[in-house]
């Protein structure tokens, strides 16, 4: 039994949910979402709640996607509800972000020219100080490859401390050479 997909996924009053053709649709005040269901896990809502199960206990790739396809619904249910934020600071002499128009970041990261990274539809940024972004959207998963492919810019050394990171990560420092 799947601990995570046993438990239901409350839906807010501000999001209208759906199920059909093999999707799982949610919309809200952030935009809207769907999720690809797996032909062998089914999932149904009951009153304010999105109940996900395996419907065969027999059938094993029912038991293994049930707890994923109840993640990913509920993240698809928090994404349009509250939306999702990650934040990249920049550390090191120089580092800077700009934003060009709405869509388009300037990266300035030590580099002989400076990086213009296309921001994909439905991710946002917001420069909090020149050497802090924070990305904001309501699809978890894009918004995690977005500031990953940022971070792989300028990646952060150990020596240093270097380069771009998340906000709040701990980068374990090294002793340099010694004479």
């Amino acid at each position: 039994m799947s601990k995570i997909g046993k438990q239901p996924v409350n839906i807010p009053a501000e999001v209208t949910a759906s199920v059909a053709d093999g999707y799982f649709s949610a919309k809200g005040k952030q935009g809207e979402e769907k999720v690809k269901l797996h032909p062998s896990v089914e999932v149904k809502i009951v009153g304010n709640q999105v109940e996900v199960s395996p419907k065969s206990v027999e059938d094993k790739t029912g038991l293994v996607m049930w707890g994923t396809i109840r993640a990913l619904v509920a993240n698809a249910v928090e994404g349009v509800s509250a939306g999702f934020v990650k934040s990249l600071e920049l550390k090191g002499v120089g580092y800077k972000a700009a934003l060009k128009g709405s869509s388009a970041l300037d990266l300035v990261l030590g580099f002989s020219h400076n990086i213009e990274y296309k921001l994909p539809a439905g991710v946002k940024a917001e420069i909090v100080s020149p050497t802090e972004i924070a990305l904001k959207s309501s699809n978890k998963e894009l918004l995690g490859k977005t500031a990953a492919e940022i971070r792989a810019f300028r990646p952060p050394e150990p020596y240093k401390g270097k380069g771009v990171r998340y906000k709040g990560e701990y980068v374990r420092r090294k002793e340099g050479k010694k004479k």
